[in-house]
């Protein structure tokens, strides 16, 4: 079972940035991002990282100011966030999935340990 721990959340202002840590007790096959904003049902997908090649996949909305890499060594993904609107404003999760894929996960349903979550508030 993987467990998962994210930090890095907080309170910022528009075009700030910010990075959020997701500390993995072991290398599951990817890490993705996700988050869900106040009085949403659902968790919106975010970005994804394959551990092994480390590559990543991005949501539209998010591409060209976020980055998801990860410290090998120390299993830790990170999700840096450059140029931050309000409409981030959410609780941010990372999440592991363990099952090899031919593709990047993107449904929360493929990924089966959560983080706690960290909450990002974006003022404008």
């Amino acid at each position: 079972q993987v467990q998962l721990v994210e930090s890095g959340g907080g309170l910022v202002q528009a075009g700030d940035s910010l990075r959020l840590s997701c500390l993995a007790s072991e290398r599951p096959y990817a890490v993705g991002w996700f988050r869900q904003a106040a009085g949403k049902e659902e968790r919106e997908f975010v970005a994804t990282i394959k551990w092994t090649s480390g590559s990543t996949f991005y949501e539209d909305s998010v591409k060209g100011r976020f980055t998801v890499s990860r410290d090998n060594a120390n299993y830790i993904v990170y999700l840096q966030m450059n140029n931050l609107k309000p409409e981030d404003t959410a609780d941010y999760y990372c999440a592991a999935d363990s099952d090899l894929r031919g593709y990047y996960p993107t449904r929360s349903k493929e990924y089966e340990y959560w983080g706690q979550g960290t909450q990002v508030t974006v003022s404008s």
